[in-house]
């Protein structure tokens, strides 16, 4: 089985790049040649190239430590193991390995990276898996909850043993031979595992007949072959000749596995998509820029299907929309030959640092390099932080100075004369447009018409534009600014939002062009005058500033998967207090690049309810795009949780009830699911349910959701095992997508975007959420009044509500009735296109937890590695 799938990954790696050939170092000090043969042949049958450097047998470290380091520069060479004697084996020469081609396992940056539980991110020690693959595969041992003695035992095999059996939920016990109590250790084991050779003095009758022993005495690193155990009739013995063998075998799928996650060049993959050299802007080795002179390009070819994942109400954990996402364009690229995209948010690092780390996906389904996506990526957020502080200091300045001085005051330093010459710049000539002044020579204008343009009177109390940081910090969730002396007594509240939740953010995901994008800068609107009429970026000068801030930021981001397959990451709005969806430039570009018969596949923040209403009524009516399916993503765990499970909360261990087997539970908060997809067959498009499948979940779960979702109308329902095993965890999931795809979608939108502003939000409230009816509050009604005498009417709404209920209250969960839905504040955000209303008390700078994640972020600062993103 192995061997086949060494064979299968060695294949998909050779389509995309033919000439790739892995190549596997042995370094021997000896002459034993027995791992040699066994090497030789299986590289021979999965298609590896083996280079033996010998060595001999009395080599010394530094020696040995210089063939590592050839070895370790050597770009041909993937993987590289030591064949020598145990005495050398020193932390020096250990070390000496490069983690990344250190293929048993040995280094510390490998071992320590299993211990902390990042087994898919380095090599493991292929003894200690093939004793785990024997015993579960072989043998038919349930490894929970069973007694485990490891003997004699040495090093990294002796920790990755340890490391591995006690994920498997074993009791593990370590001892040397000569340990005292010995006999005890080994009468009490369910599981023996022999580490090294037996030694005479030590009676086989010390084991208990019935239990299972292992023989691993071969060290697999040394050659050196141990006396071995007779084949005495036991539970079940399995000898060192089984576990070298598949212990070979999985070491040099470890190798093809580790190429397939090594990100390819970004210039190589743009090639490999369609992109042309001058389309893209390379940053670094991994991710590029895709210039938007692509959609011209191919503005002919005809798009391919667009598939949106959404999700069930989630927990505080999160169910894996991101990981589904990756998992399924990996199933049809990889597994299904089909061209296929995704598109996903760049996330903000508030979260990041905070409660829910990183959205990169995760085990065999992520974005990678993690670190980069889950950071700074090309700097897009930091533009849009730049560009809205630029804003909200221009407001406060406006104010200041129209405070301390005369008109004619005003207008000279506005105006200022540049080498004797007077002139209007460009923004300022549309201003006097829009103001119905028809002049262009600043000196003809009256002392009314000077007030007029100079003066934009802004309404202190009407300010709606905020500053915005990338952090959690909730107390900057109201401050007060202009408190120096030189503010001269204008001081007022203000709050900072987090970054994603900035209006700029929303246009950048909305947008199709960069005239577009200037225009929708120009249009938000920050405030009103003393009058009643809007402000805007215009009015106040800075519309092209904030463009030239944003020129880089509104190109999508290009990187891939694991198994190399292109994502686009580009804009990140929460779903909650924004639109929640990455941007339409992406989705375009992507759409054309696959091809008519390709997928994009692209993502809507928390659940259906949220995110899934705003991509259909938002982001659809902006691209006029068409979605052909909803992959609707749900988990055990959430289901359990609106069947009336106990509350879970991010950092606490969950209870035993999502652990252990409960149908009841599932069954009861499978109404979550299918109002879920009712919601999704409001707009007419096919809903495919994924349910993604944790370890802890039992066939007859999985089972029994899949039977519901299909009966509450979803055209298909798939368990999904894309996290442990990547794409072909997913094919059925694609298949299923695929299908669905080839029905013609009869999408339609949930309501007219003429009908009044409180019709549309009645709509969402009672259509999605359920609710009875909605209440407005006095200050809600008065703004939805002012935006509509102000024109804004006529746009399309995006609620701000809690994710964690389809209500307005976060601790109802399954499908709450008959509740009111209480509007707290309604504001526009002109700019970008839409209405939000929020529902209840909605926080827009959230806050850290007791214990947030940067407690487990570091650097490693010999090697550069970021630790503990997730």
């Amino acid at each position: 089985e192995v061997i086949q799938n060494s064979k299968e990954v060695l294949s998909l790696l050779q389509e995309k790049n033919p000439a790739f050939k892995p190549v596997l170092a042995i370094i021997q000090a000896g002459d034993d040649n027995l791992m040699q043969e066994i090497n030789q042949n299986l590289a021979e049958e999965t298609g590896l190239n083996i280079t033996h450097v010998c060595l001999p047998p009395d080599s010394s470290e530094a020696e040995i430590i210089d063939e590592i380091l050839k070895i370790n520069e050597d770009t041909r060479v993937h993987g590289l193991a030591l064949q020598i004697s145990e005495n050398l084996f020193s932390n020096k020469v250990l070390n000496a390995l490069k983690p990344e081609k250190d293929v048993d396992g040995a280094t510390d940056i490998n071992l320590g990276k299993l211990v902390r539980g990042d087994a898919h991110e380095c090599f493991v020690s292929p003894v200690a898996k093939a004793v785990i693959e024997l015993l579960e595969k072989s043998v038919g041992v349930n490894l929970d909850g069973k007694k485990i003695l490891v003997v004699g035992a040495h090093g990294s095999l002796e920790a990755a043993l340890q490391c591995l059996f006690q994920r498997k939920g074993s009791m593990t016990m370590s001892s040397q031979w000569k340990t005292p109590q010995l006999q005890r250790k080994l009468h009490e084991a369910d599981i023996v595992v022999l580490g090294s050779p037996k030694p005479e003095e030590i009676p086989l009758t010390w084991i208990q007949p019935g239990t299972t022993v292992l023989n691993c005495s071969h060290d697999f690193l040394s050659g050196k072959v141990g006396c071995g155990s007779p084949r005495i009739h036991f539970g079940g013995l399995i000898e060192e000749d089984d576990v070298s063998l598949l212990a070979a075998a999985l070491r040099i799928q470890d190798i093809e596995i580790s190429r397939g996650q090594t990100p390819k060049a970004v210039d190589v993959l743009a090639k490999e998509i369609g992109l042309l050299a001058d389309e893209i802007e390379i940053y670094g080795k991994s991710k590029a820029k895709v210039h938007l002179s692509v959609l011209e390009r191919l503005k002919n070819q005809a798009d391919g299907k667009y598939v949106l994942v959404a999700g069930i109400t989630p927990t505080p954990l999160g169910e894996g929309k991101s990981t589904v996402t990756i998992g399924l364009v990996q199933a049809l690229t990889a597994h299904l030959n089909v061209n296929s995209f995704a598109c996903l948010r760049q996330p903000s690092q508030g979260p990041t640092f905070g409660v829910k780390g990183g959205a990169a996906g995760g085990g065999y389904a992520q974005v990678i390099p993690m670190e980069e996506f889950n950071l700074h990526l090309t700097g897009d957020i930091h533009a849009i932080t730049a560009a809205n502080n630029l804003l909200a200091a221009a407001i406060d300045t406006r104010i200041l100075h129209e405070n301390t001085q005369t008109d004619k005051a005003l207008y000279n330093r506005l105006v200022p004369l540049v080498n004797g010459v007077r002139e209007f710049s460009e923004i300022q000539l549309a201003r006097l447009k829009k103001l119905g002044i028809n002049k262009t020579d600043p000196s003809t204008l009256t002392e009314e018409e000077v007030s007029k343009f100079a003066r934009l009177d802004i309404n202190p109390s009407t300010i709606t534009w905020q500053r915005v940081l990338d952090t959690n910090d909730r107390f900057l969730r109201k401050i007060t600014i202009g408190q120096g002396n030189t503010e001269k007594g204008y001081s007022r509240q203000a709050q900072f939002d987090i970054a994603v939740a900035s209006e700029i953010m929303a246009v950048l995901a909305l947008t199709d062009s960069l005239a577009d994008m200037k225009a929708r800068l120009g249009r938000m609107v920050v405030a009103s005058d003393k009058s009643g009429q809007p402000v805007t970026a215009d009015d106040l000068g800075v519309t092209g500033a904030l463009t030239v801030l944003m020129k880089d930021a509104i190109k999508p981001n290009l990187m891939q998967t694991l198994e190399g397959t292109p994502v686009f990451v580009h804009a990140g709005p929460f779903a909650n207090i924004a639109h929640g969806n990455s941007s339409v430039l992406a989705d375009k570009i992507a759409l054309k690049l696959v091809g008519e018969e390709g997928f994009v596949v692209t993502e809507a923040g928390f659940g259906a309810d949220i995110g899934m209403e705003k991509f259909f009524n938002i982001k659809c009516r902006a691209s006029g795009l068409v979605p052909n399916v909803v992959v609707l993503v749900a988990t055990v765990r959430a289901l359990k949780m609106h069947g009336g499970g106990p509350s879970v909360t991010a950092g606490v261990p969950l209870k035993k009830e999502y652990t252990e087997e409960n149908i009841q539970l599932v069954a009861d908060g499978c109404c979550n699911l299918q109002k879920q997809i009712q919601i999704a067959q409001l707009f007419g498009v096919p809903v495919v349910v994924a349910l993604n499948v944790f370890k802890t979940d039992t066939r007859a779960e999985v089972d029994l959701v899949c039977e519901l979702a299909k009966r509450a109308g979803a055209f298909d329902a798939v368990p999904c095992y894309h996290w442990s095993v990547g794409g072909k965890g997913s094919v059925d999931l694609a298949r299923a997508v695929r299908e669905a795809a080839s029905k013609r979608s009869r999408f339609q939108f949930l309501y007219d975007v003429q009908l009044p502003v409180v019709d549309k939000i009645r709509t969402i409230a009672q259509a999605v959420y359920g609710a009875k009816d909605i209440e407005l509050s006095p200050e809600a009604q008065a703004k939805i009044d002012r935006y509509t005498q102000q024109g804004f009417g006529n746009l399309p709404i995006c609620m701000a509500k809690t994710h964690l209920s389809l209500s307005h209250q976060p601790d109802k969960k399954g499908v709450p009735k008959d509740f009111i839905l209480p509007i707290s504040d309604v504001r526009a955000s002109i700019g970008a296109g839409f209405i939000y209303p929020l529902v209840g008390t909605m926080s827009t700078m959230p806050g850290l937890p007791t214990r947030p994640c940067f407690y487990d972020i570091d650097l490693d600062t010999k090697t550069e590695q970021v630790k503990g993103l997730f």
